[in-house]
């Protein structure tokens, strides 16, 4: 090379993954499929380049990604265009377009891929930097909530993490927040003098994200502020309280945190963020919520919806700081990527009992689905067999009264009797004897 010409190197804020580092990423990746995979979430793949409304719309125009982060200019035909700076608009954009809604039920997709954001780059933050999420659309369910983390906490644990925690809380909705922000207003008016130039503007614009502020002199007057949890509607003190009692029911550990709001306008009702002691200050590993109006805001129909977003740049350095051997050394069982079951339960007894034995079988390698609107067997059994299941295992009064549930094969219409803790074993014999079988044929 001439001694005048100058290297090009990578853009400020990106990074070459070498081959020494990406064999930790697979091995996160993979990890994250198989965890998907056993929930029955399946892939969607959506542009790098959007049009820049659909963020204008879905992420708020007053938000910080919005006025300074995203990446945006115009193409030769004049149209706004921005790399993505997030994933969950995109994939409610998608699910918008191509009717899936029409499908029916409910939709359960996962993505991975690089996000673009104008940040000041440090440990773990990247302006190109990459995301693994899940998004639920369909259906408001808090068990719905309670099962997406569920999963999350599975997720982590296969990679290794142990130190983290679960910090959760309801931002309300379109009937209850109005009065909220109300009262909130009034409280940012009387300190706002006090606050950084960002939430002075913010006091007037978008007061709720006041609450977000991360600059350290502001938090001991946000503490002092109003908090929505004591303004929450009847309907979303409902829907709070039941995710908490089915987190519990899951024994799943939790801290309610009131200032919780999370970055983006589109939330509502549930917002939660997992934090990892291995990170140091930066600790945030995770983050997400509800965004039940999310659809309507960029012209689709009623479809409300969950999801999370994993920064996978922290997640791989947290999975590195951990035990990266210990979920390779558990003994823990591939998943593959068909159905196994479908749990149809019948009467609300037999609710806690179908999920807890979908824990267990997620949790030994089964891909399982429950559902969790109460239907007749007729119309649980014909879900089961759209979604391809190879079993259906029944969970109602008389089973919960014998500890023997009913075990439908969906090829050959043969059901048997089980016990409840055989269950595991009598699905791995049967998968075994099926694959032997095809290999015979």
């Amino acid at each position: 090379m001439p001694r005048d010409v100058q290297p090009v190197r990578a853009v400020k804020g990106t990074r070459d993954l070498l081959p020494s580092e990406t064999a930790l990423w697979q091995h996160v990746e993979d990890a994250a499929r198989a965890v998907f995979a056993a929930y029955n979430f399946r892939e969607i793949r959506t542009p790098i380049l959007e049009q820049t409304s659909l963020f204008a719309r879905s992420v708020g125009e007053d938000t910080d990604i919005v006025m300074k982060e995203m990446y945006t200019f115009e193409d030769r035909d004049h149209e706004s265009l921005t790399l993505r700076p997030e994933a969950t608009a995109s994939v409610v954009r998608a699910y918008i377009e191509h009717s899936l809604y029409n499908e029916g039920g409910i939709h359960k997709l996962y993505y991975m891929g690089p996000m673009f954001r104008r940040e000041r780059p440090q440990k773990g933050r990247y302006r190109q930097f990459y995301q693994i999420g899940a998004e639920v659309l369909g259906s408001d369910h808090p068990a719905i909530d309670a099962e997406l983390l569920e999963m999350l906490v599975l997720l982590l644990e296969r990679v290794g993490l142990t130190s983290f925690r679960l910090l959760i809380n309801s931002v309300g909705c379109s009937k209850c927040r109005p009065e909220y922000l109300k009262v909130l207003r009034r409280a940012l008016e009387d300190v706002k003098a006090s606050l950084c130039s960002d939430c002075q503007r913010r006091a007037a614009t978008n007061p709720l994200r006041a609450l977000d502020c991360k600059v350290e002199s502001d938090q001991p007057i946000i503490n002092k502020l109003p908090m929505m949890q004591d303004h929450l509607g009847p309907e979303c003190r409902q829907h709070f309280d039941r995710v908490i009692a089915e987190l519990k029911q899951r024994g799943i550990a939790y801290e309610i945190v009131p200032r919780l709001v999370r970055g983006l306008d589109y939330y509502t009702k549930t917002t939660f963020e997992i934090t990892s002691g291995a990170l140091g200050a930066q600790n945030a590993v995770l983050g997400g919520g509800r965004y039940d109006g999310l659809s309507e805001a960029i012209g689709g129909p009623p479809a409300p919806g969950i999801g999370f977003s994993i920064g996978e740049d922290r997640l791989v350095l947290a999975h590195a700081a951990a035990a990266r051997n210990k979920a390779e050394a558990s003994g823990v069982q591939e998943t593959s990527s068909a159905l196994i079951a479908y749990i149809a339960w019948l009467g609300d007894a037999a609710l806690g009992p179908s999920t807890s034995l979908a824990r267990e079988l997620r949790r030994q390698g089964f891909s399982i689905e429950v559902g969790y609107e109460p239907v007749k067997l007729k119309k649980s059994l014909g879900m089961a067999s759209r979604l391809q299941a190879r079993f259906a295992i029944i969970i109602g009064e008389g089973e919960l009264a014998s500890g023997r549930y009913q075990v439908k094969n969906m090829n050959t219409g043969e059901q048997e009797e089980v016990e409840h803790m055989l269950i595991a074993e009598y699905l791995k014999e049967n998968v075994t004897k099926e694959a032997q079988s095809t290999t015979v044929t």
